[in-house]
């Protein structure tokens, strides 16, 4: 699971990072007529977010997640903020659950 955990770890910090200049390149976009970062920013978001699935999705098999959970972490990368949270939170689970299967 460890080998599993860094890319996961790596990729919710670069969607939610990249998610948060979505929300700016949105609001300069419909708020002052802004489009060109929009139109750069949010096809690198949603490439990413492809990734963080597949991250997620690698981490979950290992880990023998239930499907629900497993949709819960990726809709981690879709909410502002929480994919912050939800980084922490599958963290503290595998390492919990990696030193009680030690």
């Amino acid at each position: 699971m460890e080998s599993a955990l860094k890319p996961f770890r790596v990729l919710a910090y670069v969607v939610g990072v990249m998610l948060l200049v979505l929300c700016l390149a949105m609001v300069l976009r419909y708020g002052f007529d802004a489009e060109g970062m929009s139109k750069v920013v949010a096809p690198i978001h949603g490439g990413l977010y492809m990734i963080y699935l597949v991250a997620v999705m690698n981490l979950g098999m290992k880990a023998r997640w239930s499907w629900p959970y497993m949709l819960g972490v990726m809709l981690g990368g879709t909410v502002p903020f929480l994919s912050f949270y939800v980084e922490r939170k599958v963290t503290t689970r595998v390492e919990t659950a990696t030193a009680a299967a030690s």
